[in-house]
């Protein structure tokens, strides 16, 4: 009799336990809060890029959780500091994602790292949303189910920036690079010059100098640079470096001689202040402005812009506004995955899944990402330094707005063979913002 009755109750309690779980299934199993992991430089040359970067996710998150989470669910970031290195960075990395048990990771701002987490996010299947790296060697023809970028890549980048040095510059004849030695800094320029070479064939290439990341002294780039006098010296080198090069180059009277093309340096405006001359070429890695002539006075923007100076004393820079699109998408992607699975919470495939061909809005134009890559289509600006009253660094004028399916190597073809396309009639698809072809966004 004991044993029936146990037998019963045991029965009885089984099938609520499993009334219980199927309910659980229903919603999903919705997580108490969602981990995220996100990388960052924290340290080094590179921080003066990449501690914006946290202090944007920390400001959106704090918004975001306050609001309720996504559909309830608190966000809790984790960072991890890049400047240790691509291992220790790594080491982190798998840390976060086994021991942690993240949802979700947002790493890198290195193309190096970049390059070398897509293998070991897809084999550990965690989604990831490459948030600021820019080289296309990260995604092109690797087909990855968890892995994808939020903004724009190298190509984009580049292509747009003949364009605009063609444009707003067009009578040089002599160019010379000084590029970080690296993925990023190798790459841009190989797709620069390429697409250099085609679109102004009598152009010469005089200097290539790679000097190591982090390098503390540029005078042995900057004496051969004097010696040489190209007509224009381009440099898509970013964050610490950057600065020390340009201080240094502008010491030594660099700029008096060469036109300049910065295509990284609307993260460096405020930090070089008067350090930087006018009449510099600078771009913006997508249309990353706080002046936006489109968004300066759109609510999102202004309002973020505000809060985000109030914040850290400020103006947001180019990866302020990458991590916000990297976070807007990840939401929407939540959302979307959610919509999808009929209200039920999604598991990392779904999340994956979504990403995949969404279009959402960071704080100012959309961004599309591919369903058959996982690239982020990112419009790019681009404007020449000039002085302000208002400000005590340079701000910028004669802009451009490039669109990013113009600059882009289509989904599923070879970058190499499709910069062989172009030429310079590509010039008359693009005008100065509010002139014509310019003005779209």
């Amino acid at each position: 009799m004991f044993v029936k009755r146990f037998l019963r109750k045991t029965t009885l309690a089984l099938s609520l336990l499993s009334v219980m779980s199927a309910a659980q299934a229903a919603e999903g199993d919705k997580p108490e809060e969602i981990t995220l992991g996100i990388t960052t430089f924290l340290s080094g040359p590179a921080s003066v890029f990449g501690v914006p970067g946290r202090d944007a996710a920390e400001l959106y998150l704090e918004e975001l959780n306050a609001d309720g989470g996504i559909h309830g669910v608190p966000v809790r970031p984790i960072f991890i500091d890049e400047g240790k290195g691509a291992s220790g960075m790594l080491s982190d990395y798998r840390r976060v994602v086994q021991e942690e048990n993240a949802d979700l990771m947002m790493a890198a701002i290195s193309s190096g790292n970049c390059k070398a987490l897509g293998p070991v996010a897809e084999d550990l299947k965690v989604v990831n949303i490459m948030w600021d790296c820019g080289t296309e060697k990260a995604l092109e023809g690797l087909n990855y189910k968890y892995v994808v970028r939020s903004q724009a890549n190298a190509v984009t980048e580049m292509v747009a920036s003949v364009l605009y040095l063609l444009k707003v510059h067009p009578d040089f004849k002599t160019i010379a690079v000084v590029n970080q030695d690296y993925a990023w800094g190798h790459d841009s320029w190989e797709i620069f010059s390429t697409v250099l070479k085609q679109m102004k064939p009598d152009v010469e290439v005089v200097a290539e100098f790679f000097p190591k990341f982090g390098a503390p002294d540029y005078s042995s780039e900057i004496s051969r640079l004097q010696a040489l006098n190209p007509d224009v010296v381009f440099s898509s080198s970013w964050g610490g470096d950057l600065d020390t090069f340009t201080t240094q180059a502008a010491q030594r009277g660099l700029f008096r001689n060469s036109k300049f093309f910065l295509a990284l340096a609307e993260s460096s405006l405020e930090r070089l202040g008067s350090r930087l001359p006018e009449g510099v070429l600078v771009g913006a890695r997508g249309d990353h402005y706080f002046l936006h002539p489109e968004y300066v006075n759109d609510p999102k923007h202004s309002d973020f812009v505000s809060k985000y100076v109030e914040k850290t004393g400020s103006q947001p820079i180019y990866p302020v506004y990458h991590m916000v699109q990297a976070m807007e998408a990840m939401v929407d992607a939540y959302d979307k995955a959610i919509s999808e699975n009929e209200g039920n919470w999604p598991n990392k495939e779904q999340l994956a899944e979504a990403l995949h061909g969404l279009t959402f809005r960071g704080l100012t134009s959309e961004v599309t990402i591919r369903p058959e890559d996982g690239q982020g289509l990112e419009d790019q600006l681009f404007g020449v330094t000039t002085s302000s009253d208002e400000y005590d660094f340079r701000i910028l004028k004669d802009i451009m707005i490039v669109p990013a399916d113009l600059v882009t190597t289509p989904a599923g073809e070879s970058t190499p063979e499709w910069l062989t396309t172009l030429n310079a009639d590509l010039l008359d698809e693009v005008d100065f913002y509010g002139e014509g072809n310019g003005d779209t966004q």
